[in-house]
């Protein structure tokens, strides 16, 4: 079994294509990570990506930019995980679907005895045809420049709520926005508006071959309650099969049942769980 350091997204996305479309919701972040480093290199300008060989056949795929985890792919074959983690070195942590995530943590451990934490745990949710929420008053349009600093200040307050993170970095942020805010038609953010002021907001992009993710949602927490979140979700993700995409996928909060239920209700059926695992110093304990 073999690692080989590939150097052009283009090329690791067509040899690592048949595991990853294998499953193409479960491996989502991972097409649409590296399709952005395909068609918009400049947004991550350091990256890595690798390959695991075995008898001339891919059986694990994994790519990072730092300074952010490595993400990866189910192997096809169980050892392919150890061969990773034989071959990388200083790894932050790693983001993948469940059993994966944690393998890959295991074999790490193995090697380098860190500690290893979990951190934010979430669902996987697929969508091949929409179940149209009741109704909710007001409608959609397309985000537009003028709208890029309210659309920072609701990113903000998400990672802080939804992300749990403690000091969201501006600078991803701003690049989030600008991404989405761009002329390319598969990627953008939508605001619903209620007597003419915006209440809620959404994104799509981060494009696989057949789909589509939705999200982040977020809605003020003075306007909840309402519907909004639902009606837009629905719209967006109406609006990408129409578009020819077979699919649309989200991420939930596990610890947040409301969400769950609000994607369900929708037809969005769950594919997998998706959980962050930090590699620490100090003795190593089970996540």
């Amino acid at each position: 079994m073999q690692v080989v350091k590939a150097l052009d997204a283009a090329e690791w996305l067509r040899r690592a294509g048949p595991l990853l479309l294998a499953d193409e919701a479960r491996h989502n972040l991972v097409l649409g990570l590296a399709g952005t480093l395909r068609d918009q290199p400049e947004l991550y300008p350091e990256h890595e990506l690798w390959l695991v060989e075995d008898g001339g056949a891919v059986v694990g795929a994994a790519l990072r930019t730092p300074p952010y985890r490595l993400v990866l792919a189910q192997p096809a074959a169980d050892e392919a995980l150890e061969a990773l983690a034989a071959a990388l070195d200083d790894l932050p942590g790693v983001v993948a679907a469940v059993p994966e995530s944690r393998d890959f943590a295991d074999a790490w451990r193995a090697k380098t005895g860190v500690r290893v934490e979990q951190g934010f745990a979430q669902g996987v949710y697929k969508l091949e045809r929409v179940v149209p929420p009741r109704p909710a008053s007001g409608s959609s349009r397309p985000a537009r420049e003028a709208d890029r600093e309210l659309l920072l200040e609701w990113l903000h307050a998400f990672s802080i709520e939804a992300l749990h993170e403690e000091n969201p970095a501006r600078g991803h942020l701003e690049r989030m926005v600008a991404q989405r805010l761009g002329p390319q038609l598969d990627s953008g953010f939508v605001l619903w508006e209620d007597g003419g002021e915006a209440v809620s907001a959404t994104a799509f992009g981060s494009s696989t071959p057949n789909g589509s993710r939705i999200g982040p949602v977020y809605t003020p927490p003075e306007r909840r309650g309402h519907g909004y979140a639902s009606a837009l979700v629905a719209e967006v993700s109406q609006a990408r099969l129409d578009a020819g995409k077979r699919f649309c996928f989200l991420y939930t909060d596990l610890a947040n049942p409301t969400s769950n239920k609000i994607y369900v209700d929708l037809g969005y059926e769950r594919v997998c769980d998706s959980v962050e695992l930090d590699f620490l110093a100090g003795a190593s304990e089970d996540p």
